[in-house]
């Protein structure tokens, strides 16, 4: 029998919703989900990263096999709120759908995995082995969080891992890289009609830009499962008045990497790029400010097929695998893990993550909590 009532379930995850942990305040959602565990007699720690900002780490059980299950706690912003249909931080039922910001991604998740963690520890269902939570701060920018947990030795004994972000009634294990790269140059002002006693700082920057979208657009190099690597320049500033050569210029570009064309590979093929460019008389500087690497598991592990045989009589329909084209904490988590380690993301959601009105399925959501449990019980045991 629940321990937790489905009134209970739904309450917990409005309260989640109503933090505004938007890329900080993780510390109110760690506490909050501290003092819920211990209503339960499971123990919690909270970990500061920095000014109100921590990460969570639970465990029920002992010894091996360790599974791992991590969530995070920050979500993005709401933007313009009055685009909204109802408030964004308040979870709200219409029509069988749940809405609120982080209602996606991922604080559906979280409270499944939590609530299927009390479940398990007040029905006293697990037998052997460790269940350790792992909920992070900072996913949607930089992934501190999970480096924490990777750093820390967290993962080190962790035998498998899930990663409860939105897939719905799918599963995923394996995503591209992620890396965010600002490119600055420096020029010298000048008038525009004197442009000889200035030098251009926007020229060599869009020079370098135009063979970079060459060089990284026409490689050959394809994973099969991960498809193509994509190289965007997203943000571009240069200049601050119309007859003035600008003294500076600065591009922000996203590239999203796959294993045969690796950051490191990025980061090199830039850096010859910019030498190019500084050789010639530019003075352009790299700073690379976030790198996440890709995942690519194999794909054939006791995990992937024990969750789809159980989400299976949910869903009604068979569980496809696959990849994601998304950035998970687990760039940072399965860091010397090897190729065949058992790792999946799967998640209550769908494609409303960062939307206005992002919602989740309200039975989904329910069905998640059943489908964890199961899950981690049927896993260690």
């Amino acid at each position: 029998m629940a321990v937790i009532s489905e009134e209970q379930r739904l309450q917990i995850f409005k309260d989640l919703v109503a933090i505004k942990s938007v890329n900080t305040d993780e510390e109110k959602v760690s506490e909050y989900l501290k003092d819920l565990l211990a209503k339960h007699g499971i123990q919690a720690t909270i970990m500061p990263i920095s000014d109100r900002r921590t990460d969570l780490k639970a465990e029920i059980g002992s010894g091996s096999p360790v599974l791992g299950i991590s969530g995070h706690m920050d979500v993005v912003s709401a933007g313009d709120e009055s685009q909204w249909t109802s408030d964004p931080f308040t979870l709200v039922e219409r029509d069988g759908q749940l809405f609120g910001r982080g209602a996606s991604d991922m604080k559906s998740g979280l409270a499944a995995m939590v609530i299927a963690m009390i479940e398990i520890h007040d029905q006293g269902l697990l037998k052997k082995g460790t269940l350790r939570l792992m909920a992070t701060m900072g996913e949607e920018v930089g992934e501190v969080g999970s480096r924490t947990f990777a750093d820390d030795g967290s993962m080190k004994d962790v035998d498998a891992l899930i990663i409860g972000e939105p897939s719905g009634y799918r599963l995923a294990y394996a995503h591209k890289g992620s890396m965010d790269i600002r490119l600055t140059s420096k020029g010298k002002a000048a008038h525009s009609s004197m442009p000889e006693n200035g030098y251009n700082a926007i020229d060599p920057l869009i020079d370098l830009l135009h063979a970079a979208n060459h060089e990284f657009r026409t490689t050959d190099k394809k994973s099969q499962l991960l498809g193509r690597l994509s190289f965007n320049t997203t943000i571009f500033q240069g200049g601050n008045q119309v007859n003035s050569i600008p003294e500076q210029a600065v591009a922000d570009i996203n590239v999203r990497t796959i294993p045969e064309f690796d950051n490191d590979v990025v980061e090199a093929l830039l850096d010859k790029l910019v030498e190019k460019q500084n050789q010639a008389g530019a003075q352009i500087s790299k700073d690379t400010y976030m790198s996440q690497r890709s995942v690519e598991t194999s794909g054939d592990s006791d995990l992937i097929k024990l969750a789809q045989e159980i989400a299976k009589p949910y869903a009604g329909k068979d569980i496809p695998a696959g990849a994601i084209p998304a950035v998970t904490d687990a760039s940072n988590m399965l860091r010397d893990k090897p190729k065949a380690f058992p790792f999946i993301i799967f998640g209550p959601g769908n494609n409303s993550v960062h939307q206005v009105d992002e919602s989740v399925d309200k039975q989904m959501y329910l069905d998640f909590i059943e489908i964890y449990e199961k899950l981690f019980i049927n896993y260690l045991n």
